[in-house]
């Protein structure tokens, strides 16, 4: 009785691999509503941008695809900048901080249109919207990188840890405020890539891991 006791735990980790959530937890995924709050003072000309820029996406285009590309030319250009600067002391090339700038603003354009894609397509789903938070999370991480490379904050040890920990602090703590509250709420100086609106899934656009 002891050993086979014991051997339970071992056997719960291929369960987990092949079922990560429970026949609950998917329910609760169908069941759940998106709800953003807030217009920032950016939103009005990137939604014209964002708009134009959307009509040039043809309707065959998978919403996790932009995503995904969004987050590799984001790595790809923060990378760049790291290979010059590893370890945030040295003055990399000028095109290098050009390049790093370009990339997170074509991330940023993606990352808005890519739910607006999936809207349009009429494929949204709760699990693309884990995805999309999921490629924001890591994006965080690299331009709070590239950010602090940029001003060679590693001369001062102690403000590139703070400068890049505040950075997914404040990422983690958007996100755990709609964990608690259901709302996603943005503040007047970001550029929320969708305006004040709830929408009930499907075609619900996003996830929250209230009630997991």
């Amino acid at each position: 009785m002891a050993a086979g006791a014991g051997a339970r735990p071992g056997l719960r980790w291929p369960r987990a691999l092949a079922e990560p959530l429970s026949a609950a937890q998917l329910r609760r995924l169908e069941e759940h509503r998106y709800c953003a709050a807030g217009v920032s003072l950016l939103e009005p000309p990137l939604q014209v941008y964002w708009t134009w820029l959307l009509r040039w996406v043809p309707l065959w285009v998978a919403p996790n695809s932009i995503t995904l590309l969004g987050l590799a030319v984001n790595l790809f250009t923060t990378l760049a900048l790291i290979s010059y600067c590893p370890t945030a002391t040295e003055e990399a090339p000028y095109w290098t901080y050009l390049l790093c700038a370009l990339g997170l603003f074509i991330y940023q354009s993606l990352d808005a249109i890519d739910g607006k894609q999936a809207r349009r397509t009429n494929s949204c789903s709760p699990l693309g919207e884990l995805f999309d938070h999921g490629c924001d999370s890591l994006s965080t991480v690299f331009m709070a990188v590239g950010a602090s490379i940029a001003v060679r904050l590693g001369t001062h040890p102690d403000w590139l840890f703070f400068c890049s920990f505040i950075g997914m602090f404040m990422f983690y703590c958007a996100h755990w405020q709609t964990y608690v509250s259901g709302v996603l709420r943005f503040g007047k100086e970001s550029a929320s890539p969708s305006p004040s609106a709830c929408h009930s899934p499907p075609p619900a656009c996003t996830l929250s891991l209230r009630n997991l």
